[in-house]
């Protein structure tokens, strides 16, 4: 276009040159050599811009003819080297796709028509073909040539540290993903993995120190870079809390400030405050974040911050944590463990059947059961609602990845990712009732059986027992001895052929024996000791 505009413009000048000469005619001469020349000035202004515009075309032709044989080989390079990125194109288009065969074909072409040196990516693609075809040794040291080289270092860098996870060496992944922050820190990939095993060794001013300058470089947004700054703290703040409280104070505070619903962090903070005596500081903290969001480990550790307070007092602080989020199961619970603890039952079956009313689950009613206990002692009844824990809902507890913990951890044990527990119910719960046979609140204890009566029983002077009288059986009487001569001629058989003298024989006697010593039906096993019967065709 400005080519165009600048052209136009030529021409325009051009003519409207011509047309003032044209408008004032005049006369030209020459004198050169006795030689006289006269023409007008139209004519020797067209001559002499038909000169340069000659001069100017011969020196082009010119030019091409001197520069010809460069024109002609820069021609073929470039064809060449367009040949050479259209076939790169295509071959990583197959290597994203998984056609191994066509990435490696094309690799070659490039290889052919590319120089390595001049195109990096020639690496890249041969390196995505070997992966494809399973050759992990030959990708490996393709990667190592891309991160010797400052154009491709971090593309060599991820490479390996995917193929280190891939082996399960967390080490080496480790090691390459410092390397390529240190070179390249608005790297997401290498300041997310550098940060999770910052975290997981425990070294929380790297990691926070690291989490500053990718909040600096916009690579992390400003509402998730201040909660895992939080979350980082927190964890500092935990490993502190033993050996300087006054440190671990300061990190909890400075989590609060960053996440003011970070129930860790809030627990920490008041934990340090007790150790130095400071029970108010502690509790405002407390009070805080329970207004913001009710918590068990919050009420927890609001009513027992004096070790010395009574079991009144401790109800008392339940009470006003009540008071602040009212008709809120946690505040429910926890009125109920402290009116349980002071030996008030009504109070604590109301606020527990209340509780269970607003959302049934698992430590409701198994803080029914313990109030059951306590005040009727009914077996029975502390069964119902031991039956009823067992079908209601699980409590929300610390759950990451799946994995459910005790207590809350900066990192997943799983996957180590960063922030990654939440309060919630463990493995998602289905609507309805969990198993069947379970009732609800109202029908549960509605149907609580009545407290059983044990009456006092004395036994009468009637039922008294009796003995029982057993049978004694006459002693035997004791064997006499037999004389020598009769036990011989017991011993000693009589024999076959003799007739008693009554004159009567035997019902049973011994079978006959055949005469070749088994039965007629049975063949019998070969004797191995028989002899061999003598033949007259004997060979051997």
């Amino acid at each position: 276009m400005v080519r165009l505009f600048i052209f136009l413009v030529v021409v325009l000048a051009l003519g409207w040159g011509f047309s003032w000469l044209a408008d004032r005619p005049g006369l030209i001469s020459i004198t050169w050599q006795d030689h006289l020349i006269e023409t007008s000035l139209m004519v020797a202004a067209t001559a002499v811009v038909a000169l340069v515009g000659f001069a100017m075309i011969l020196w082009w032709i010119v030019g091409v003819i001197w520069t010809s044989p460069y024109s002609v080989r820069r021609y073929f390079r470039a064809r060449k080297r367009d040949r050479g990125y259209q076939a790169l194109s295509t071959g990583l288009i197959a290597a994203g796709a998984g056609n191994a065969l066509l990435a490696r074909k094309m690799s070659l072409r490039t290889r052919g028509l590319i120089s390595a040196d001049q195109e990096p990516l020639i690496h890249l693609l041969e390196a995505q073909a070997a992966l494809i075809e399973g050759k992990h040794d030959e990708a490996r040291k393709k990667f190592e040539q891309m991160a010797e080289d400052p154009e491709t270092r971090e593309l060599g860098l991820r490479g390996l540290y995917m193929e280190a996870r891939r082996l399960g060496a967390n080490e080496a992944a480790r090691q390459y993903a410092e390397k390529a922050v240190e070179h390249a820190p608005y790297l997401p990939w290498a300041a997310q993995a550098t940060l999770e095993s910052r975290s997981q060794a425990g070294r929380w001013d790297d990691a926070i120190r690291l989490l500053d300058q990718q909040r600096m470089a916009n690579i992390l947004e400003k509402p998730q870079a201040e909660r895992w700054k939080a979350v980082l703290l927190t964890a500092k703040a935990n490993d502190r809390l033993e050996g300087d409280p006054k440190g671990a104070r300061d990190d909890a505070m400075a989590a609060l400030k960053l996440a003011k619903d970070l129930v860790p962090a809030a627990v920490i903070a008041a934990k340090a405050w007790l150790r130095e005596d400071n029970v108010r500081k502690a509790a405002s903290v407390l009070e805080g974040v329970w207004k913001l969001g009710p918590h068990p480990e919050i009420a927890r550790a609001y009513v027992r911050a004096r070790s010395g307070d009574s079991t009144v007092d401790r109800l008392k602080r339940a009470e006003k944590l009540e008071a602040m989020r009212p008709n809120n199961v946690e505040s429910l619970l926890a009125v109920a463990q402290a009116a349980l603890d002071a030996q008030e039952l009504k109070k604590a079956r109301a606020k527990a059947e209340a509780a269970a009313r607003m959302e049934p689950r698992e430590a409701v009613y198994l803080l029914l059961a313990d109030i059951e206990e306590a005040e009727t002692g009914d077996q029975g009844r502390v069964r119902h609602w031991m039956a009823q824990a067992l079908r209601a809902p699980r409590d929300p507890a610390w759950v990451a990845d799946g994995h459910v913990s005790e207590k809350w951890l900066p990192i997943s044990p799983v996957t180590g990712r960063l922030d990654a527990f939440e309060w919630k119910a463990p493995f998602d719960q289905l609507e309805g009732p969990v198993e069947e046979g379970s009732l609800a609140a109202d029908t549960a204890i509605a149907s609580l059986p009545p407290v059983t009566e044990v009456s006092a029983f004395t036994p009468k002077a009637e039922d008294a027992p009796r003995p029982i009288l057993v049978p004694v059986k006459p002693a035997p009487p004791e064997a006499k001895p037999v004389p020598k001569e009769l036990a011989v001629a017991a011993k000693t058989p009589a024999p076959a052929n003799v007739t008693p003298k009554d004159g009567k024989t035997p019902e049973k006697g011994e079978e006959p024996v055949p005469f070749f010593g088994r039965p007629p039906d049975d063949p019998g096993v070969k004797d191995p000791e028989a002899g061999q019967p003598a033949t007259r065709l004997r060979l051997f």
